[in-house]
This record gives C-alpha cells, structure tokens and sequence, in this order.
C-alpha cells in the first residue's frame, strides 16, 4: 500500500484519487505518521474485526479440556520432576 505525504497529496490529488477510484487503496501521511486511508467507495475493504465462533465445527474441545494436564502441573508446583 503506497504511502504519500501531505504536500505530495496537495499536489497529485487528482492522480491518486483516479488511482484510488481503480482499487489502488493509499495512505496520507503528515510528518510521516499516518493520517488517513484513501480508498474507493464501492471497493470498501472487507470487515477484519475477529468474530467469536468463527471456527465453528472446525475444531472438538475434550469434556476434560479443564483438567488436562493436572497431574503434571500439581508435580512441577510440587518440585517433582516427572
């Protein structure tokens, strides 16, 4: 994703938005910290936001998920070296 400063932003306006009206997403940057995304509204980027449950009948969780390992855990607690 290509970056430019505001000055150059100012100067190539109407080059980078044709650019961003094709798909080519761009960065604003002011003294080199990003200020804003430009991209086309109808290309809108997808939601990457985590969702819970977004795995779901992909993976089994064990019924004994919560003791798994007790054993080993309780003897390293206990200085045993298994």
């Amino acid at each position: 994703m290509q970056t430019v400063n505001i000055h150059e932003a100012k100067t190539h306006l109407s080059r980078l938005v044709d650019e961003a009206a094709k798909g080519n997403v761009f960065i604003i940057a002011k003294a080199g910290k990003p200020m804003v995304k430009v991209l086309p509204l109808s290309g809108e980027e997808p939601d990457t936001t985590k969702k819970l449950g977004f795995m779901l009948g992909e993976i089994a969780v064990p019924d004994d998920f919560d003791s798994l390992g007790t054993k080993e855990i309780t003897d390293l607690f206990e200085g045993k070296s298994s």
